[in-house]
């Protein structure tokens, strides 16, 4: 019977797991491309030395640090669930491996 629970709760882990790199993948391609348009941005704020284009960059900037920070507590939870997921899986009987 406890191997049945754990087993349960091996597989919503699972799915958690499956469903937060799912969202890490996103975000990462996300950061990617909003790195690029802050380097855009802040080529032109440096050519233009316009107060718009220096709040322009400022913004976007502030966004892909903010885009980084939801990288990283992605990984986090994905580092979190692995821990979570090993020691569930240290718990189940070696006949259920």
């Amino acid at each position: 019977m406890a191997s049945f629970f754990l087993e349960r709760r091996l597989a919503q882990l699972g799915n958690r797991l499956r469903v937060a790199r799912e969202k890490l993948l996103v975000a990462e391609e996300q950061c990617s491309a909003m790195e690029e348009e802050t380097n855009d941005q802040e080529l032109r704020s440096l050519v233009a030395e316009t107060p718009d284009a220096s709040y322009e960059y400022r913004q976007a900037k502030a966004h892909s640090d903010a885009l980084k920070r939801y990288c990283d507590e992605l990984r986090g939870s994905i580092k979190e669930l692995q821990v979570r997921q090993d020691e569930l899986l240290d718990k189940l009987p070696k006949n259920h491996r």
